[in-house]
């Protein structure tokens, strides 16, 4: 497939990307030799072939969840450097 340089440009405006002539004329190429590539792609046959989602074989391992003793509030609110009644007191982040 053939790239011209109106394509480039109007790719190039909706990108937000600026280059002169001579950067033009490179990513035309460059655009052309990729495109030619997944046309390249488009005849192989793939015909049977699960897509591939993970390059990674392994398996994740859960466990089942189990109800567990909890931090009692009391006991959460000890170990705060600060603290206002029933709360944590931290720094103000927003103005």
């Amino acid at each position: 497939m053939k790239v011209d340089l109106n394509t480039v440009k109007k790719i190039a405006h909706l990108a937000r990307l600026e280059f002169d002539e001579a950067g033009a004329e490179k990513i035309k190429n460059d655009m052309t030799q990729i495109l030619d590539w997944v046309e390249q792609l488009n005849e192989v046959d793939t015909e049977g072939i699960e897509p591939l989602t993970t390059m990674s074989s392994e398996v994740n391992v859960l466990r089942e969840d189990e109800e567990g003793e909890h931090l009692s509030h009391d006991r959460a609110l000890s170990n705060a450097p600060q603290k206002d009644s029933d709360y944590f007191r931290v720094p103000k982040v927003l103005e």
